[in-house]
């Protein structure tokens, strides 16, 4: 091959590179720059949002802000959506209608989605794609399109310490008790006692823990593995689906 080729070859995989680097770093930038917190709320004015508290961009779509409170050190990940009201600009009274606990973790492309009341227990984690609702679709009328017949709502409580796995459903009406375990694709809807974890579709109890004789059916799977020393907060972070800067210590609430 002759050498000004290579030289020109070189260049080019050259300048890919450099591309490519300011890219990334330019997205970095942006993500940082466009993150909400207490400090840098933006165009968003919260009911209230903790100290610590992070929401990821880009933003899903967001509105009803005055009647969304979000506690200290959440992590909400990028395309996440949280709204109050079926439409933005309305008047939805003076309680709040869509409340996370502090250390409430919203994965990415969760959907928060609220005509009546949702609230959500502290560390709770959510993994992408979880959809939370007080409102469903009415299908009453035969003759009247599904979507255009007015919806049903009902308030939903999530209690503290749960995990609800991937694409997570929870229905109007839904009440889950403490440290309850939804598995990923779950459609749930009804009450979930304290120490329950359910599967399925409609969500149906697989386990629950006795005080007296443990899990039952009993864990089969070994203990969970120490993570090792070198494993980083931004790998974890990694692994969740957030983006690695979400990882970095946030203030801890005071008092």
């Amino acid at each position: 091959m002759p050498k000004n080729r290579n030289t020109f070859s070189s260049l080019a995989a050259w300048r890919r590179r450099a591309v490519t680097r300011a890219v990334h770093g330019g997205w970095r930038l942006v993500q940082q720059a466009g993150a909400v917190t207490a400090d840098r709320p933006g165009r968003l004015r919260f009911r209230r949002i903790g100290a610590g508290t992070r929401l990821a961009f880009p933003q899903g779509t967001v509105f009803g802000e005055r009647w969304i409170e979000l506690g200290a050190c959440c992590i909400i990940a990028e395309q996440v959506t949280l709204t109050a009201g079926m439409l933005p600009d309305l008047d939805l009274g003076p309680d709040p209608v869509v409340t996370l606990g502090d250390g409430v973790v919203l994965g990415r492309g969760s959907h928060v989605v609220a005509d009546a009341p949702v609230h959500i227990g502290a560390d709770t984690f959510c993994g992408p794609y979880v959809y939370i609702t007080s409102t469903n679709h009415s299908y009453d009328d035969p003759d009247e399109p599904v979507g255009r017949q007015w919806p049903r709502s009902a308030p939903v409580e999530i209690g503290p310490g749960c995990w609800l796995g991937t694409g997570a459903v929870i229905l109007p009406g839904a009440r889950l008790g403490r440290n309850v375990v939804v598995a990923a694709g779950a459609v749930v809807r009804g009450e979930v006692p304290d120490h329950t974890v359910v599967a399925g579709a409609p969500a149906r109890p697989v386990r629950h823990y006795d005080p007296a004789l443990g899990w039952q059916p009993p864990i089969r799977t070994p203990a969970p593995v120490p993570l090792p020393e070198h494993v980083t907060a931004a790998q974890l972070a990694a692994l969740a689906g957030l983006p690695a800067d979400l990882a970095e210590p946030q203030p801890q609430p005071q008092g």
